[in-house]
Formats: structure tokens, sequence, C-alpha cells
């Protein structure tokens, strides 16, 4: 398989092996994109699509849909979300029944950092899924598994 389809089609099928040589060029795409003002931020959208389309691979040798990816990625702002939401009502409640607000927005704030501890958590726990789970024997319905003898 060559880069090209390895990090810009979605179709087919890759192995732990070749998920992990991506993974490693992906998070020096990110690293170096942060070090460049204008470009870097284009070369992190292409890296978050090529992220994208590097899992959907994995998970169809895995014999998934890759929708699973949807998962943790909402995950985290809807969590994050929530407990900004979560800020401001307790701070609009506290006031309403003269309590202390302070202290109500002073929780908000640690619900906030446990919810971004949560994401990141399911973030990194589903790519270590990803990562290491073997993938199907045989033929799937996303085609031939990656190391085939023909390939060899």
């Amino acid at each position: 398989m060559d880069w090209k389809s390895l990090f810009f089609s979605a179709e087919g099928r890759i192995g732990r092996q070749a998920f992990w040589i991506g993974w490693l060029m992906l998070l020096g795409a990110h690293v170096i994109a942060g070090w460049i003002p204008l470009i870097g931020q284009v070369i992190a959208l292409a890296a978050i699509f090529a992220w994208v389309c590097l899992c959907t691979k994995r998970l169809h040798d895995m014999g998934r849909t890759g929708w699973w990816q949807v998962v943790p990625i909402v995950l985290g702002p809807v969590l994050i979300v929530g407990s900004a939401m979560w800020i401001g009502l307790g701070a609009i409640l506290a006031e309403v029944t003269n309590g202390d607000a302070g202290f109500a927005a002073l929780a908000g704030v640690g619900g906030l950092f446990v919810s971004l501890a949560i994401a990141c958590v399911s973030v990194l726990a589903f790519t270590l899924w990803v990562g290491i789970s073997e993938g199907q024997v045989g033929e799937n319905r996303y085609g031939e598994p990656p190391l085939t003898p023909a390939m060899v």
C-alpha cells in the first residue's frame, strides 16, 4: 500500500503495524504544524483527515464500520459543553437561592476538568483499541486482509 492511499483513502484494510507507523507520522505532522503559524493550520486539517482515513481502514480490518470513530469524537465535546453549561447553571442557581455563587462556579470548573480528563481518556482508549485489536482473518466486506500471500 502506498502512502497516498494510506492517508487519503478510507477504503480497504490495514494491519496494526501500518496503523502505528501512520499514527507516528501523523503525530510528527501535528508537532510540525504547531511550529508553523499559518501553513501549520492547513497541515493540521490534512492530518485530521488522514487520521480519519487511517482509523477507518483499521476498523475495516476489524470488521467494523468507520463510523465507530464518531463515539470518542462526539463524547469529548458533549462532556465539555455539558460541564460548561453546568458552571453557568450552578452559578445562576446559587444566586437565585442566595447561596455561594463562587463555590458553585468552582464546583463546575472541577466538573469541567473531570470532563476534559474523561474526553482525553476516551480518545486514548479508542486509539489503543483500534491499534491493538486483531483484524479479521480472511476476506470481509471491506476487502482482503492487509497481508495476503499474493502481496508478499
